[in-house]
């Protein structure tokens, strides 16, 4: 049976030992603490005749060797251990952290976002890498290919998002044809209306906010689906069994979003231009024939192919994202929304981005 915790006070040739005995455990200690109260002034604790000590008991003569400045001796290996990561978490905690300028935090936000924003840089080339050497790895074994994946994921991303995006498409040649309007009204130029909305929907439009609406929508998923099977470990099963998650998860929903944003973006052209000519015979009384021989007229055929050259570019980013982020999900829960987030906002401010980048060199080839 264990022995209750107890001490007594030794002198041993002008020296003063505090010489422990028992089990310094929580079950034994008593009022061990409040009769230590009032001892002091001793060199030396002698753990010898102690049995079992924990955390609690551990804390005791940590306290009591430091508010004496007395030595430890005679315990074991795992007692000493063990008042060693005690004293080494006897540390003053701050209730509130010091307060720093205003000015200080903001430099320290923003060279975080900096560090966060060049990591992220970095994943994404290495995540671009493993793509490119998946593919490559594809082309040499066919057989691998996945597709009753790609056509899953053709079906989620293109034939599932025709509703919303033509939807979307339809409302926005509206607005684009009776905020024109309004405008050219005042010099006499409503007729104008048609040109601004077939150059500004074949051209930047259509292509740019099918791009937004697919990575809120399938970008999203995409990092949600992915993130979730990295928290099931279903990506380290694959990795198991000799599957890359990269052929398997990766390349069907890349593929897919590629090849199908020039064919949701030119869906998206020809349902604005449908609801601005609408609003054109509606609102202006400009009949359907000759609001499309106006636009035959005054839209240029590099209007169309500088909208679906971007298109495809658009797809790619918006799938990298949203995969890449699926990927790093690891802890919990709550990194998949984090993720998802992150997916969507990173494949938009990309996608923007890169359509700045498009105005600019189609402008300087002479495509404007």
């Amino acid at each position: 049976m264990s022995a209750a915790a107890d001490f007594e006070q030794i002198d041993r040739d002008g020296r003063r030992t505090l010489a422990f005995s028992g089990d310094l455990a929580l079950s034994r200690i008593g009022d061990l603490p409040k009769r230590l109260e009032g001892i002091s002034g001793f060199d030396t604790i002698d753990l010898s005749k102690v049995g079992r000590l924990d955390t609690v008991g551990a804390w005791l003569v940590h306290r009591a060797a430091a508010d004496n400045d007395a030595k430890v001796e005679g315990a074991s290996e795992e007692a000493t251990h063990l008042i060693d990561r005690v004293a080494a978490a006897d540390k003053p905690v701050k209730m509130r952290p010091d307060r720093r300028g205003a000015f200080v935090l903001a430099l320290d936000r923003m060279g975080a976002a900096t560090i966060r924003t060049g990591q992220t840089m970095i994943g994404l080339l290495g995540f671009l890498g493993a793509i490119v050497m998946a593919t490559g790895a594809l082309i040499r074994n066919p057989r691998r290919f996945r597709g009753h994946a790609t056509i899953q994921q053709f079906e989620v991303v293109g034939v599932d998002a025709l509703a919303i995006v033509g939807l979307m498409s339809f409302l926005i040649g509206i607005v684009i044809a009776q905020q024109g309007a309004v405008q050219l009204r005042q010099f006499g130029a409503e007729v104008y209306t048609i040109n601004l909305i077939g150059r500004l929907t074949i051209r930047e439009l259509g292509v740019l906010m099918t791009a937004i609406m697919v990575a809120g929508r399938s970008g999203s998923a995409f990092a949600a689906q992915i993130g979730t099977m990295k928290l099931t470990e279903e990506v380290a099963a694959l990795r198991t069994i000799g599957v890359s998650p990269v052929e398997a998860l990766v390349l069907p929903r890349m593929i897919a979003t590629t090849f199908l944003m020039p064919l949701l973006g030119f869906y998206a052209m020809i349902v604005a231009i449908f609801g601005g000519g609408l609003f054109c015979w509606v609102g202006l009384g400009i009949p359907p024939i000759t609001f499309l021989q106006r636009i035959n007229e005054v839209v240029p055929m590099t209007d169309l192919w500088v909208g679906l050259t971007k298109a495809p570019v658009f797809g790619a980013i918006i799938a990298l994202s949203g995969c890449f982020q699926g990927m790093q999900v690891e802890g919990n829960s709550e990194q998949v929304g984090l993720r998802t987030t992150a997916a969507v906002v990173q494949a938009i401010f990309m996608v923007i981005v890169l359509d700045a980048f498009f105005a600019v060199f189609f402008t300087a080839i002479g495509w404007a």
